[in-house]
């Protein structure tokens, strides 16, 4: 599977096309399922736009914002202005929710639709239910602001006692056991986290429970579950705080703490070994996922007990949430036209440069034939 540059833009603001364009759950319903690694020798799926006139709105996760922006441009470049795609980047669970009220044509999502939203999303798309479908994979970054320290390693272990406010210094002695040779400071820990339903605090905390159930006991939610912490909405508001206080730590894609320029720590996985974030871990952490079609849907459950030395751990992946039938039919056109496109190679082969992971090439035509295949 491609890996992922560590770049992008800081967005978490409503996006439109008139400028160029504006989850993991690791676990499902019982069913079928495959490994993520994307070895099938099936063609990945066509990177050609093909237009139709229309306008479309999305809304929901910050994570895939970036991408999404590159995408519309793309595809309304191509198309022109009889074409109006636009995507608000609200987080997962506001999308969700218009989604359910009819305020978008398809919502992103970092989380499947839980068993509680899938009836009401079902009940949305009248003829037809609603599919969960995996289309933008990225990662998760702890970011920091220590002065004077560049370099730091962070088990899940001592991730999930300063996240429920059991460290409260920097120069811990458990932080630093795992830092020989770094001057740890006696500041203040302050820990930030997602104000919002988020599906990056759906994963984030789904890693330290999973990886560390004992010093994080919470189960993964999209309200940060945690104990202590101060709070900020989206993920350009907890980089924000990050940067600007002392002391700080807080957990964004990986593109909101390049663009804040703040250091991130190397996090350790179920093993204990510390594992940097580069596009080349991610993904192979990534690719060891299951796939699971139950329903019509394209999840991936990710294997937290995997735990080579060149996995990170912290990452998910945004799902397109959409009517499998039961959509406007005036829409139709322009709605399979663009989610196919985003699933194809053409856009996928840009997540790289954006701060992403790409679907491998059967993943790509997988998703894009469920797209092609809505009504």
């Amino acid at each position: 599977m491609a890996g992922l540059t560590a770049c992008g833009s800081d967005n978490n603001s409503s996006s439109s096309s008139s400028s160029g364009g504006s989850s993991s759950s690791t676990s499902a319903a019982a069913g079928g399922s495959t490994s993520a690694s994307g070895t099938s020798s099936s063609s990945a799926a066509s990177g050609t736009i093909t237009c139709a006139k229309g306008t479309l709105s999305g809304q929901g996760s910050t994570a895939q914002n970036t991408a999404i922006v590159k995408f519309i441009k793309d595809f309304q470049t191509q198309c022109g202005n009889d074409t109006n795609v636009s995507y608000n980047g609200t987080g997962s669970g506001p999308g969700v929710t218009a989604f359910i009220q009819k305020q978008a044509d398809f919502a992103g999502s970092d989380y499947p639709l839980s068993s509680a939203q899938q009836p009401q999303a079902d009940a949305r798309c009248t003829s037809g239910k609603a599919l969960s479908v995996a289309t933008v994979p990225g990662i998760i970054s702890v970011m920091y602001n220590i002065p004077g320290v560049t370099k730091l390693n962070l088990s899940a272990s001592n991730l999930g006692k300063i996240f429920n406010g059991k460290i409260t210094k920097w120069n811990d002695p458990a932080i630093a056991a795992d830092n020989a040779g770094v001057t740890l400071p006696a500041l203040a820990i302050q820990t930030f986290h997602r104000s919002d339903a988020s599906g990056t605090s759906f994963n984030f905390s789904n890693y330290l429970n999973k990886t560390a159930p004992t010093d994080f006991p919470a189960a993964a939610n999209k309200q940060w579950p945690g104990t202590g912490g101060q709070s900020a909405q989206g993920s350009k508001g907890v980089a924000q705080s990050v940067k600007t206080t002392s002391g700080a730590i807080g957990y964004a894609e990986v593109s909101y703490a390049t663009s804040s320029q703040l250091n991130t720590a190397v996090i350790g996985n179920a093993a204990g070994k510390f594992v940097p974030l580069t596009p080349a871990n991610a993904s192979n952490f990534i690719s060891k996922a299951k796939v699971d079609t139950t329903g019509g849907n394209y999840l991936f459950n990710f294997d937290y007990t995997y735990s080579a030395d060149d996995a990170y751990p912290a990452v998910l992946v945004t799902y397109e949430i959409v009517c499998s039938a039961g959509n406007d039919s005036a829409k139709l056109p322009l709605l399979k036209n663009f989610l196919a496109y985003t699933a194809g190679s053409g856009a996928q082969s840009q997540l790289e440069g954006l701060g992403y992971v790409a679907l491998a090439s059967d993943q790509q035509s997988a998703v894009a034939q469920i797209f092609n295949g809505l009504s």
